[in-house]
C-alpha cells in the first residue's frame, strides 16, 4: 500500500452478509442463467473494507487483504485473492470504464465472511465499493445497477441491502417491509462449495425447477407478517432452497448440518444460497448463543468423527438487520 502524501479522501465501508430465506428455481433462459425467486436479508455479520483515493495521481489500482485469526475461517473458506480476479478490484476497473475516475485508489479489506459460503461476500464487497465511487463522483446510485449485474447476479442487491424479494436472475429487487431481526447461527462445514457445480448438479436432478407460481414459497414468507403478526414461529417448513438437493449431493454435511439445527432448536432451518453454509432460526439472541455452543460442542466429539468427510466447521452468531 501507498506511504508517502496522505490520499484525498479516505472511506471506511461496511459490507453486510446476507442469507436467502428459501430460494426457488423458476426456469432458465436461452443464455443459461438460471431464474429465481428468493427472500434476501442482510447480516450483522459483515466485512470491512477500507478505500483510499489519491486524485492525481497516476492511474492504478491495489487491495491488501486481511483475515483475522478472530473470524476463525477455515482455511478452504480463507482462500481469498487480491489480484485482478477479486471483485473488488474488477468493480473498480468496471466504474473506470463506465463513468471514469482519476487517479489512485487502494483498498483494504478484512474478511469476516467465509468466501464460496453462499453469504455474498464478495458481492457485497463489490457492491460497497461501487456505492462508495459513485459517492465520489456524483453518480446516481440507479445508474450502478447495470455495471454491478456485470459483476455478478447478486451484485445488484448489494448496492443497498435491506430485506427484498429478489427475482429474474438477481437485477429484479423488491423491498420487503417487516423482516424482523431474526437470531440466527451460521454454520459452514469447512468446505467451499462451487456455485457452477452446484447449478450443474441441479440441472441434472431436474425436480429441483419449481414452475413459476402465484402462491409460490417466496410469496408466502413475504407475506407471513401480515398473515400471522408473528414471522419467526410461521417460518416452519417455508425455508425452502431448490439447490439444497444438489449441493448436498455435492457436500453431505451440508444436510447433516441443516438436521443439527433443527436438533438444538431451530425454529426453521435452511441453506443460504448455493451452499455450503446453512443457518437456523431461532426464538432469541439467547437460544442462538446456546445453539451454537452445543454445535461447536459437538463437532469435536465422537459424533463427528463417524463422518469421514467432515471437516472443522465455522459456525457464527449473527442477527438480520431489518433496515437497510
Amino acid at each position: 500500500m501507498s506511504g508517502g502524501t496522505d490520499p484525498d479522501r479516505t472511506l471506511t465501508l461496511r459490507a453486510p452478509a446476507k442469507v436467502n430465506l428459501g430460494l426457488r428455481l423458476t426456469g432458465r433462459r436461452d443464455d443459461g442463467y438460471h431464474l429465481l425467486e428468493s427472500l434476501f436479508v442482510p447480516l450483522e455479520l459483515a466485512d470491512a473494507l477500507e478505500l483510499r483515493w489519491w486524485a492525481d495521481a497516476a492511474p492504478a489500482v491495489s487491495l491488501a487483504v486481511d483475515v483475522p485469526a478472530e473470524a476463525q475461517l477455515p482455511k478452504a473458506l480463507a482462500a481469498i485473492t487480491d489480484g485482478p480476479d477479486n471483485l473488488v478490484v474488477r468493480a473498480i476497473e468496471r466504474f473506470r470504464a463506465a463513468f471514469g475516475l482519476a487517479g489512485r485508489i487502494e483498498v483494504r479489506l478484512t474478511k469476516w465472511i467465509p468466501a464460496g459460503a453462499g453469504l455474498g461476500g464478495g458481492s457485497s464487497d463489490a457492491g460497497a465499493v461501487l456505492q462508495a465511487l459513485a459517492g465520489l463522483v456524483g453518480t446516481p446510485t440507479d445508474e450502478l445497477a447495470g455495471v454491478a449485474l456485470g459483476l455478478g447476479a447478486d451484485v445488484p442487491y448489494f448496492l443497498a441491502p435491506r430485506p427484498a424479494r429478489v427475482t429474474g436472475i438477481g437485477e429484479r429487487i423488491e423491498p420487503v417491509e417487516g423482516v424482523p431481526a431474526l437470531d440466527l447461527v451460521l454454520v459452514n462445514p469447512g468446505i467451499s462449495v462451487a456455485t457452477a457445480e452446484v447449478y450443474r448438479v441441479a440441472d441434472v436432478l431436474r425436480d429441483s425447477l419449481t414452475a413459476p407460481e402465484a402462491g409460490s414459497t417466496m410469496r408466502a414468507i413475504s407475506g407471513l407478517a401480515g398473515e400471522t403478526g408473528e414471522w419467526r414461529h410461521a417460518l416452519g417448513d417455508l425455508l425452502v432452497n431448490d439447490l439444497a438437493p444438489a449441493a448436498i449431493r455435492l457436500c453431505p454435511p451440508i444436510g447433516r448440518w441443516i438436521d443439527r439445527l433443527r436438533e438444538t432448536g431451530a425454529i426453521g432451518a435452511g441453506m443460504s444460497g448455493s451452499g455450503g453454509t446453512v443457518f437456523g432460526v431461532f426464538a432469541s439472541a439467547a437460544e442462538a448463543r446456546q445453539a451454537a455452543t452445543v454445535l461447536k460442542r459437538s463437532s469435536t466429539t465422537s459424533d463427528s468423527e463417524t463422518h469421514a468427510d467432515e471437516n472443522d466447521p465455522w459456525i457464527r452468531v449473527t442477527q438480520v438487520v431489518s433496515a437497510g
